[in-house]
């Protein structure tokens, strides 16, 4: 069955075992409409019941038939993922000093002079030039206002 999300307008499917277990879930608690969520935002999409009831209208010989199959062939589960090790080089796997606090970090490395990149010469200021542009803008704004100018 094909749906198309009401909030993000994702079109996605309902599977032949989704329809099924929906068709149950509505039939066994006397639902108006199933909830279907959309793979991409997650946020339910109402379809009434009619329309699942439409789209399978045999689904209660659908759903003996397709448990008949189950028993016949019967699905392992699936194991659960174990922890494998891979084999590292020595210099990863050796852990590194924890700090002693929590708040503390690890010292930083200094830059060298070599690493670092000069200034240019347009951004380079001297002490004076900056005491000079304060002090102009101090004076230029004591007393006076812009508008009696």
């Amino acid at each position: 069955m094909d749906i198309r999300c009401s909030f993000c307008q994702t079109p996605y499917t309902l599977s032949r075992v989704a329809m099924l277990d929906a068709l149950q879930e509505v039939d066994s608690q006397n639902l108006t409409h199933y909830d279907a969520h959309c793979p991409r935002c997650r946020r339910a999409t109402r379809i009434p019941r009619q329309r699942l009831e439409m789209a399978m209208p045999n689904w209660r010989e659908e759903l003996k038939q397709f448990e008949k199959e189950m028993k016949e062939h019967p699905q392992q589960e699936a194991p659960l993922p174990t922890a494998e090790t891979t084999p590292v080089d020595e210099s990863a796997a050796t852990p590194e000093a924890a700090p002693a606090k929590k708040g503390a970090t690890k010292a930083k490395p200094t830059a060298t002079p070599a690493e670092s990149k000069p200034k240019t010469a347009s951004r380079q200021t001297t002490p004076s030039a900056d005491t000079k542009k304060s002090n102009a803008k101090k004076t230029a704004t004591k007393g006076t206002s812009k508008k009696s100018k």
